[in-house]
């Protein structure tokens, strides 16, 4: 055991569940960082946005195969896992049908209709539901994801998965922050009460995801494949386009390949 699995275990204990429930509240913390960072930096660019958002991609891009894919195919075969990986991607499709793209919101193009006051409060009700629920949607498997590796009981694997998400989320945390101001959703302080609370999920998802597989071992290739196959679709359907549509992708892709640089160190010094 190194020495940050010694302090983990010291803080949280050696119940996975309970690590679990410690690991959502380390990636929300995260996320409230970097949701709070506009407070200091209010007006980033959309090119510094674009290449952090494309350095939280590619993280996760990697922490899905190293943390989940391939210690899930270790755990009960490739098949399971390809089960999971095929139900994460169709729930979030799913919940993307149901809950349209916020790409509007997030370039900031959303504005009241100044002639028709009435007709403008509504819409812009419906904006902030919108957002908030799209992105709560976003945060969700990041949180199950963590779950899934403390429930897993394999620290080795759970700690770089976790460490992964959470510095993703300073960046995420920002960009939601930054997406509110914009979209004219209210004052500054509630832009970042909106960035902290859209990451608010990720605590009870985590700890629901440790317990599954706890009381339920045999589901944990499958959960390890859902969680995995959800994040993969987040950052092709959300995260990737999202940073090409300004003019930006040269820097969005040099910020991809350097979250998977990141990662994979990350995977192998803190194994």
């Amino acid at each position: 055991m190194n020495g940050l699995e010694e302090i983990f275990v010291r803080v949280a204990g050696t119940d996975p569940v309970l690590q679990g429930l410690a690991g959502g509240v380390v990636i929300t913390f995260l996320n409230m960082i970097g949701a709070l960072v506009i407070l200091v930096w209010r007006n980033p660019s959309e090119r510094s946005l674009d290449g952090a958002l494309g350095f939280a991609a590619g993280v996760m891009l990697a922490a899905s195969f190293t943390s989940l894919i391939l210690p899930g195919i270790e755990i009960g075969g490739i098949l399971p896992v390809m089960v999971g990986i095929v139900l994460g991607a169709f729930l979030l499709d799913r919940a993307d049908a149901w809950v349209p793209h916020v790409h509007v919101l997030i370039t900031g193009r959303v504005r009241e209709d100044e002639a028709q006051e009435a007709a403008g409060k509504h819409r812009r009700v419906a904006s902030v539901v919108l957002f908030i629920v799209a992105i709560t949607l976003h945060n969700m498997p990041e949180g199950l994801a963590v779950g899934v590796g403390f429930g897993s009981g394999n620290l080795g694997e759970a700690l770089p998965l976790m460490m992964a998400i959470g510095i993703q989320n300073v960046p995420e945390g920002l960009a939601v922050s930054v997406a509110a101001l914009n979209a004219g959703l209210g004052s500054l302080f509630y832009a970042v009460i909106t960035g902290i609370r859209a990451g608010l999920v990720e605590i009870p998802l985590a700890l629901f995801g440790a317990w599954a597989v706890q009381v339920a071992e045999p589901i944990l290739p499958y959960a390890m494949g859902f969680a995995a196959g959800a994040m993969i679709y987040v950052i092709s359907d959300e995260i990737i386009p999202e940073t090409h549509t300004k003019g930006h992708e040269r820097i969005a892709t040099l910020g991809t390949m350097l979250g998977v640089i990141v990662m994979l160190y990350l995977d192998v010094s803190l194994a």
